[in-house]
């Protein structure tokens, strides 16, 4: 498929040249046109550009190349230069006035408006010659001119100034030339039959490639900096540095093409037939244009003229802003973008970039509307689209408060995207699923920066609509989205817990406990989270709003005391010291909900261990009556009976705090015995609760579990006299009860060190034999004999510290101590009135009440002196 880069506009016609002249060369400069001709004429002409329309109102580009531009040749003057041979070579130099012409091998120097010539500035021997655009000489009255040396086989340098010429260098080329381009030091010459550069400074020839014999003639023609472009082998178009590589693919134009020129981002090639118009930046050919007969393509200072031997033609170039456009909307993108990025050394930076900009989102929203999803991100991302002109494709997704208009001219020409997908349901939703996936990716990004409430608003929408499962993380983490329509959008889709979620994040967190409370109630449904209750209750917890929690607290314990108490129990610490949810605020709460009021004192009891009498003695007091009323009305629940017997216990045993004699009288006259001996026990009553444990329980196991756990942390005495009290009885009155008996002998042989043997055999009946209280002997002697081992330890590690003493204070006796006048003291530094001191072991002397004072301050700040340093 074609693009119109070039419209073919006629510039002159017969009337402006004499009849039979057939225009062999011509140059452009400015607004003056030169032609040379076959019969030795040279005709300056004066080119007019006209506009239909005033450029005031058209962009950059358009001002440059406006499509309805037109062109009118009007001769200025004409020179036959006395020769019978053709005009060859025209070359303007503007700069000089003057205009070069090659004629029978003789470049002649005119003046450019009066075609007069100057004299004593012709040159000879000159095959074809060249203006060095990229002179080096530096000098602004001068050219430089290269020329092929027709005599032999050289290339000569000259600076041609308005009044004079002058050579500046000759230098020999492999073969004989017949075409040149320079620039710089470098000239590209064409050879008999291949191309090489020459650097005419250091004289090195690089080969390039050849060219075929049969070929017409050799084209060069330079293209920028150091690069040329050659009519290379098999109807190529070379590109060839100086150095000798190709850094671009080659063109492929015709066979028999009779000239090249550029004007950027395109090369022309003519033949005998056609103009064909190729990309340098994809090397594609674009465009073809039907030309009979034509001799000449030349580019001039951006300007294309074409001409046979009697037509000028204009190439006019559309502007490449159209040319973007045409190809977009033959939605041939890459062509597009490739062309945009070829217009930027063309166009100021600033405009380039809002026109590039808009050109890819223009491809952007062509690869939407093709479903290339990811070709279609990239381009909106690095284009920086404006996030609404895609989500404003989708009906309704944006907010009802968003003010947006999208962009004019369009980006796109569709309303909306079932206009896009044309109904098919299928795209709708892959181009929904799209969005979703966009959206998600930019919204912490510095695309979606302004529009944070659109972009979020509207994946939410995306999200509750596909019953998305990031739709609840979207509502718990920061978010932007627009209440109104967003609670509208999620109670029509059903999702009630997120619409809660999205009130508590607007702080209404009334609003959201209504919404799920009514899911727990099945007024509404939401199956989202089945664990919504335990939800709730975590909700409330941590909620900072008192009233709030009070609010829903009936209804959380109605639902389950069990679960409804953590939000009291689960409080911070913090809020436990306000009045809000002050320990006893809480109790005298929970007092018409008995479980739950058991299970928060026992979290103040067991978990935070609060020392106050009342919780203690009220979980007790809880305890017993739960206990009782388990006994009296459901005798089945024994597992839930002893458990809570069992905690129950755990309570006695454990605290100090509980009100005893208030206990003792609650389980008088019941069955709870075990209990009442632990009562009895906190009393020191401790015959009265062996009592029970022994001769009532007979749970002799019970009983040696409240002698060992009533003992802990007691000195021996008080442990020997608690299990002696066990085993006396155990052992009176006397008994034939033989499971006593056993008991006791148990007891000994358990817990020998218990007890204070001499006294414990003298209560022993006479006819107990030696082998049935063997280990409780055994246990006994090892006990007695472990003491006065380590009493025998203790004395003699005595005797050693005693005998280090008497080494140390020998060893300081050995050495005498001499007080003199200048002997000071190491505390006061005053000199001895009396021979009495104190000598330390690191050998100071001081006055005693120094030493002494010294020694009491020592005491005091916590650093005793060592014993073994005293003297």
């Amino acid at each position: 498929m074609s693009v119109q880069a070039f419209r073919l506009v006629c510039a002159s016609g017969r009337e402006e040249l004499p009849t039979g002249v057939q225009i062999e060369c011509l140059e452009c400069s400015g607004h003056d046109l030169y032609l040379g001709t076959t019969d030795c004429f040279v005709f300056h002409l004066l080119l007019v550009e006209e506009n239909s329309i005033d450029p005031a109102g058209l962009s950059l580009i358009q001002q440059t190349d406006h499509p309805n531009t037109s062109f009118t040749i009007t001769r200025q003057g004409q020179k036959q230069l006395g020769l019978k041979k053709p005009v060859c070579e025209l070359r303007a130099a503007s700069a000089l006035d003057r205009l070069l012409v090659l004629c029978d091998n003789t470049i002649i120097l005119l003046c450019s408006d009066t075609l007069e010539p100057v004299p004593g500035t012709k040159i000879r021997g000159a095959v074809s010659f060249t203006l060095n655009e990229n002179p080096v000489s530096g000098d602004a009255f001068s050219v430089e001119v290269c020329l092929i040396s027709s005599k032999r086989r050289t290339v000569q340098i000259f600076s041609v100034g308005q009044e004079k010429v002058q050579l500046l260098r000759e230098v020999a080329t492999p073969e004989q030339s017949c075409a040149i381009a320079a620039d710089g030091h470098f000239l590209c010459l064409a050879l008999s039959s291949r191309y090489v550069t020459l650097n005419y400074n250091t004289g090195h020839c690089q080969d390039l490639f050849p060219y075929p014999s049969e070929q017409k003639r050799p084209i060069i023609k330079r293209i920028c900096r150091e690069e040329f472009l050659l009519a290379g082998p098999g109807g190529l178009g070379m590109f060839a540095t100086v150095a000798g590589i190709s850094q671009r693919a080659p063109v492929r134009w015709s066979e028999n093409v009779i000239g090249a020129a550029v004007s950027f981002p395109y090369v022309l090639a003519l033949d005998e037939e056609f103009i064909t118009v190729h990309s340098i930046l994809d090397q594609k050919q674009k465009q073809t244009l039907p030309l009979k007969d034509g001799v000449i393509l030349q580019d001039f200072e951006g300007r294309v003229i074409v001409a046979t031997n009697s037509w000028v033609y204009i190439l006019i170039p559309l502007p490449l802003e159209k040319q973007i456009q045409d190809l977009l909307s033959s939605q041939r993108v890459e062509e597009a973008l490739v062309l945009a990025k070829g217009a930027r050394q063309n166009i100021p930076k600033e405009k380039f970039q809002v026109m590039y900009r808009r050109i890819l989102q223009q491809a952007g929203f062509i690869q939407f509307a093709q479903q290339q999803f990811l070709e279609a991100k990239e381009l909106f991302r690095s284009s920086h689209l404006d996030i609404r002109e895609l989500i404003s494709l989708y009906p309704l997704l944006l907010p009802s408060s968003s003010s947006f208009i999208r962009t004019h001219p369009p980006l796109h020409e569709y309303a909306d995207l079932n206009q896009l997908t044309r109904g098919d349901q299928e795209k709708v939703t892959k181009c929904k699923r799209f969005l979703m996936s966009y959206l998600s990716e930019i919204r912490s990004t510095e695309v979606a920066n302004g529009y944070q409430e659109d972009v979020d608003t509207a994946l939410l929408k995306l999200y509750a609509e596909a019953d998305h499962e990031s739709l609840l993380d979207l509502l718990v983490s920061d978010n932007a989205c627009e209440l109104i329509d967003s609670a509208a959008w999620l109670e029509k889709y059903n999702k009630y817990f997120a619409l809660g979620l999205l009130y508590h994040y607007n702080k209404q967190d009334a609003a959201a406990l209504q919404i799920w409370v009514r899911i727990v109630n099945g007024e509404v449904e939401d199956n989202t989270r089945p664990d919504l209750f335990e939800y709730i209750v975590d909700f409330l917890t941590f909620s900072k709003d008192p009233q709030l929690v009070w609010q829903y607290a009936d209804w959380v314990l109605q639902k389950s005391e069990q679960v409804g108490v953590q939000i009291f129990t689960k409080r911070s610490s913090e809020e436990e010291h306000q009045n809000s949810f002050s320990p006893d605020k809480i109790a005298t709460y929970l007092c018409k909900y008995r479980h739950a009021l058991i299970m928060y004192l026992e979290h103040l009891v067991l978990e935070k261990r609060i020392q106050k009498e009342k919780y203690h003695t009220h979980l007790a007091v809880l305890y017993v009556e739960e206990v009782l009323s388990l006994k009296s009305t459901d005798p089945s629940e024994q597992a839930e009976l002893e458990q809570l017997r069992t905690r129950l216990q755990i309570l006695l045993r454990q605290s100090s705090l509980y009100r005893v004699l208030l206990l003792i009288d609650k389980i008088k006259g019941t069955d709870l015995h075990l209990e009442r001996a632990i009562l009895h026990g906190k009393l020191e009553e401790h015959e009265q609760a062996l009592e029970i444990l022994v001769h009532h329980l007979k749970d002799f196991a019970a009983a040696e579990s409240y002698c060992v756990w009533n003992s802990q942390g007691k000195d021996k005495p008080y442990r020997q006299h608690l299990f002696q009290l066990l085993l006396s009885s155990y052992l009176s009155p006397p008994s034939l009860d033989n499971s006593l008996l056993v008991a006791a002998v148990d007891l000994l042989n358990n817990h020998p060190t218990e007890f204070d043997a001499v006294n414990i055999l003298r209560l022993l009946p006479e006819n107990w034999s030696v082998q049935l209280l063997c280990p409780f002997l055994a246990g006994a002697m090892r006990e007695h004999i472990h003491a006065i081992r380590m009493s025998q330890i203790a004395v003699g590690l005595a005797r050693a510290e005693n005998i280090i003493y008497k080494q140390q204070k020998l060893s300081m006796k050995e050495k005498p101590v001499v007080l003199s006048e200048k002997k000071f003291c190491h505390v006061c530094r005053n000199p001895f009135q009396e021979p009495v001191f104190v000598k330390t072991p690191d050998c100071h002397i001081m006055h005693t009440h120094c030493a002494t004072n010294q020694h009491a301050n020592s005491s005091l700040s916590g650093h005793l002196p060592n014993p073994s340093k005293r003297t």
